[in-house]
């Protein structure tokens, strides 16, 4: 028998709920989701709102609705969102719905995802914004001082800003991945590829949502900040930075 689970979709502009772009693909994200992990959608309560701020929950009545309604089902039913932005990138504010007695389920990242990491991966997106803001500017600033006629400063804008996301992005996914690739480490996983099949065997995605390969975990490890002893061992013929504790050569 299907599992219940209630959908919060939800988009930070009035445009982005007029054209429907944001919401459908959430949708459509959802119901793939729980299509392949035996859930049955009971419920969809679309929020169009802002997610800024601790205090966000007093603008989102429909997520108000959504926790009201999986608490009324009962059994622990949860509520599901497409990704964890969708909830908020404030810290404090995923925090407070967590605490709520009522289980938050993210489909890119599986029905297997325990609290603790969700916390973590809050703490990256509130961080994540503060980067994509910084490193926005900061390639303004070099474009400028490089000569670079901006032209349409607007375009110049968001050129910058795409470029800053997909680095926070990435950034950010790793840091959050790190705690479970050591616990793996920990549990006995000594090479890239062996980190690599126990990140998929929990049913972790990558950033891209593919299956982990140790070259993926390589890319990881570069990119989150360096445990205290590093060194550096050949993959493939190339040099990379590994955790002296044997994560070694995995051909």
């Amino acid at each position: 028998m299907p599992k219940p689970i209630v959908a919060y979709l939800r988009v930070s502009t009035r445009e982005q709920g007029r054209s429907g772009l944001g919401i459908e693909a959430q949708r459509s994200t959802v119901a793939r989701f729980a299509e392949a992990e035996g859930f049955e959608i009971i419920a969809e309560h679309v929020e169009i709102e802002t997610g800024k701020g601790a205090d966000a929950l007093d603008r989102r009545p429909k997520l108000r609705d959504a926790l009201a309604e999986a608490r009324r089902e009962g059994g622990g039913t949860p509520v599901v969102v497409a990704k964890l932005d969708r909830l908020s990138r404030d810290v404090h504010f995923v925090s407070g719905l967590m605490s709520r007695g009522v289980p938050f389920l993210v489909a890119e990242l599986g029905p297997d995802v325990p609290p603790f990491l969700l916390h973590i991966l809050a703490s990256v997106a509130q961080q994540e914004r503060l980067l994509i803001f910084q490193r926005t500017k900061a390639a303004l600033a070099a474009a400028k001082a490089r000569g670079v006629v901006l032209g349409n400063p607007r375009l110049a804008e968001n050129s910058a800003v795409a470029n800053a996301r997909l680095k926070a992005e990435a950034d950010a996914y790793a840091l959050a991945t790190m705690p479970v690739i050591r616990e793996a480490q920990a549990a006995g996983a000594k090479t890239l590829r062996q980190i690599a099949a126990a990140l998929t065997g929990r049913g972790i995605p990558t950033a891209r949502g593919g299956r982990w390969e140790a070259a993926t975990v390589r890319n990881v490890l570069r990119r989150a900040p360096s445990p205290p002893c590093v060194n550096m061992a050949p993959i493939n013929g190339r040099t990379s930075r590994a955790l002296t504790t044997q994560i070694v050569q995995t051909a």
